[in-house]
C-alpha cells in the first residue's frame, strides 16, 4: 500500500464526509463514477460559533443528498443562508435551484445563468457570512466560469475541480483554456507561499494537507503532458483522437472521451505558441 504522505498533495486518509477543517464540513454526494471520482464533495462552510452557514457546490439533483445538507447543517446548529458554486457543471450545479428553494437562500456563481437572486461572484471579492470570511479566487481552465474560495481563518481554499483529491483534472475544451489554467495554478501557488494556504478541500476526492506540492504536482504534470502531445504531433499523430491513443495509452479507455477534451486544448495552446 502507497503511504498517503508520499502521494501529491499528501491526501488525507479515512472517511471523506464530516469534518475537513474548523469551518468546513463535507457532505458527499452519492454520485460516484470515473470521472466524479468517491462522488461531488459538497461543503458546508461556518464559523465554529455562528448559526450561519454557507454551502458550496450543492452537488447534484438528489433529493436526498440535498436533504442530507440541511440536515447535516441543523444538527449542527445552523442556517444555510447563502449557496456558492465553483463552476456550473451538473456535477456540482445542478440540484442548486432546487437547494434554493428547500432553503430559502440565493445562489451566487460566475456565470450569470446559474444566479438564482441579483449578486453575483468576482474576482476578489469577499464574501462574508455570520463572521465567516470566504474570498473569491478565480481560476478559469477547467472551465471558464471556475472559481475557488480562500477560507484564511483556516490557510484552506476550496478548489471545485481546479485541483482534485486524487489524480488530475480535464481543461474542458473549448470552454477551457489551457493557457487560463495554467495561470490558474500559478495563482494558487500565490496562495500557497504568500497567504500561507496548505490545506485543499476539492470538489472531489480527500482533503489534501499540502496545498502548495498539490499545486507543484498539477504544473509538472501539465508540462509533461503537453510535452508528449508536442512529440506526438511531431511523430505524425494530427488529430485529437490520434493523440490521445498515443499518450493516454495506459490510461482507462472509459475516460478517453474526457482525456480528448484535454488533448484538443493542449493542441490548440501549442498552435497559439506556434510550436507546431
Amino acid at each position: 500500500m502507497t503511504d498517503a504522505a508520499a502521494l501529491p498533495g499528501q491526501p488525507r486518509g479515512g472517511v471523506l464526509s464530516g469534518p475537513a477543517t474548523a469551518r468546513a464540513v463535507n457532505v458527499l454526494a452519492p454520485n460516484a463514477n470515473a470521472m466524479t471520482l468517491d462522488g461531488t464533495n459538497t461543503w458546508i462552510l461556518s464559523e465554529p460559533d455562528s448559526p450561519l452557514a454557507v454551502v458550496v457546490d450543492p452537488g447534484p439533483l438528489d433529493e436526498g443528498h440535498l436533504q442530507q445538507v440541511i440536515a447535516t447543517a441543523e444538527k449542527a446548529g445552523k442556517r444555510i443562508a447563502l449557496t456558492l458554486l465553483t463552476h456550473g457543471h451538473p456535477d456540482h450545479a445542478e440540484g442548486a435551484s432546487r437547494f434554493s428553494d428547500l432553503t430559502d437562500t440565493h445562489v451566487r456563481a460566475l456565470d450569470p445563468s446559474l444566479r438564482l437572486g441579483d449578486e453575483g461572484l468576482s474576482a476578489g471579492q469577499v464574501v462574508e457570512v455570520g463572521g465567516l470570511e470566504i474570498r473569491v479566487v478565480p481560476t478559469p481552465g477547467h472551465t471558464a466560469d471556475s472559481l475557488c474560495f480562500h477560507l484564511p481563518a483556516d490557510q484552506a481554499v476550496l478548489t471545485g475541480d481546479t485541483i482534485l483529491g486524487r489524480g488530475t483534472t480535464v481543461v474542458a475544451h473549448p470552454d477551457g483554456r489551457l493557457g487560463d489554467y495554467l495561470d490558474s495554478l500559478r495563482r494558487l501557488r500565490s496562495l500557497t507561499v504568500d497567504d500561507g494556504v496548505h490545506t485543499v478541500l476539492p470538489g472531489h476526492g480527500p482533503v489534501l494537507e499540502d496545498a502548495q506540492g498539490a499545486v507543484e504536482f498539477y504544473l509538472a504534470h501539465r508540462a509533461h503532458r503537453l510535452a508528449q502531445v508536442e512529440t506526438a504531433v511531431e511523430n505524425g499523430h494530427v488529430t485529437a483522437a490520434e493523440v490521445v491513443a498515443t499518450v493516454y495509452a495506459d490510461v482507462d479507455r472509459s475516460l478517453w472521451p474526457a482525456a480528448e477534451l484535454s488533448v484538443r486544448a493542449q493542441l490548440e495552446y501549442l498552435r497559439e505558441h506556434g510550436l507546431i
